[in-house]
């Protein structure tokens, strides 16, 4: 019976420091992470030394090495933890510790994980993992496997190991993710397909929908809902009394959740969203983020082109700053804007979706969460 350390009584997660100007950091999946703590820990539980820091190599060859800021050697067991840097990425997990825990099983039993404090567990069908498993994903699977099976190899020793990894507060991190919709409970995900994060590409949050559609048709579901922001989405899910499982957490990512659609079709489509954010879907934008996509005024003149416009009105449009400018401008005139702007999404993501076997519609909120606009 070999004793076992207590990986939550780790070190304390540093504050993630200020982004520096100029040209935005790329940073490392959880994944990578996850693969280096584990070279480490399993170097130390063959040799007796960590190695420091340790050296990876990532799924498009690239070798970065990774400084240890946690380590322990026991009785059969090795540990070693990896601050995770997520570069300049919006990343709720950035500063998190990612920890690994290397110790041999009997012969024949092959490499195999575990989740350990702060990493969830899958509860739900259609996920990359089986119900049951840890939520390790497919390539961090891999990355790890092919690494251990290559050190066993070196020391001429068998690949028969259980690599548990855990993330200190990762439960806590994980109620900010969408994991708890996604059938993943009891902590975070360990992710990443080439161990690289590039700054704000928030493929964390692509990924995210994308298991969401992966779960919603394990289920059965045939009716899910994209919504820009929690308003919209429960404006929504009321509507058509939607469970909790078909939400998707669209938030600014129309294009990720309508592309993976169209590969992946549900029979019903419903995005429902505020006024703004429908407003540049009709515009025809996939990426909804104030940083990537405006709302273009002249958008709104063309829309009402053929209508009755006073000069006083064409002014307004003209100088207005935001969109809820517009919509107010234009309410008493007998113009319905947000109808319009409904449609034009409704075409924008049908365009999108393509000759995908899923029916449509749009729904769109004011900011206390009334219905103004519905189409399709």
């Amino acid at each position: 019976m070999t004793s076992e350390p207590d990986i939550a009584a780790s070190p304390e997660e540093p504050a993630r420091e200020p982004k520096p100007e100029g040209e935005l950091r790329r940073g490392w999946t959880t994944g990578a992470c996850a693969t280096a703590a584990s070279k480490a820990a399993l170097i130390a539980l063959i040799t007796g030394e960590f190695p420091d820091p340790v050296t990876i190599r990532l799924p498009k060859g690239e070798e970065p090495a990774f400084p240890l800021a946690f380590e322990s050697l026991g009785d059969g067991y090795a540990v070693a933890g990896i601050v995770k840097d997520a570069g300049d990425d919006p990343d709720v997990t950035h500063g998190a510790t990612i920890i690994a825990m290397a110790r041999p099983l009997p012969p024949g039993s092959g490499i195999r994980f575990a989740a350990g404090d702060g990493v969830g567990t899958v509860t739900k069908p259609g996920l990359p993992i089986a119900v049951g498993e840890p939520a390790i994903n497919p390539v961090p699977r891999k990355m790890m496997t092919e690494m251990a099976e290559e050190i066993c190899a070196e020391f001429g020793l068998p690949a028969d190991l259980m690599i548990t990894i855990s993330i200190p507060g990762g439960e806590e991190i994980a109620e900010k993710t969408w994991n708890p919709r996604l059938g993943i409970l009891g902590g975070l995900s360990i992710l990443g397909t080439t161990g690289i994060v590039h700054p704000f590409s928030c493929s964390a949050w692509i990924h995210s929908i994308h298991r969401g559609i992966d779960v919603a048709r394990a289920e059965g579901l045939t009716h899910v809902l994209g919504a820009t922001g929690s308003t919209s989405e429960k404006a929504a899910q009321d509507l058509y009394g939607l469970p909790d499982g078909a939400l998707l957490d669209m938030g600014d990512f129309a294009g990720g959740l309508l592309k993976y659609l169209r590969q992946h079709p549900v029979p019903r489509l419903t995005i429902a969203g505020g006024f703004a954010k429908m407003t540049k879907l009709a515009q025809g934008a996939l990426d909804l983020h104030s940083g990537r996509s405006q709302v273009d005024m002249s958008f709104f003149e063309k829309l009402m082109e053929g209508d009755d416009l006073n000069q006083s009105l064409k002014d307004r449009i003209q100088s207005a700053n935001t969109a809820l400018e517009v919509l107010e401008a234009t309410q008493g005139t007998g113009i319905d804007l947000p109808a319009r702007i409904a449609g034009k999404a409704l075409q924008t993501a049908r365009e999108t979706l393509r000759d995908a076997p899923i029916s449509i519609d749009i729904v769109i909120t004011d900011r206390q969460g009334k219905i103004i606009a519905r189409a399709g």
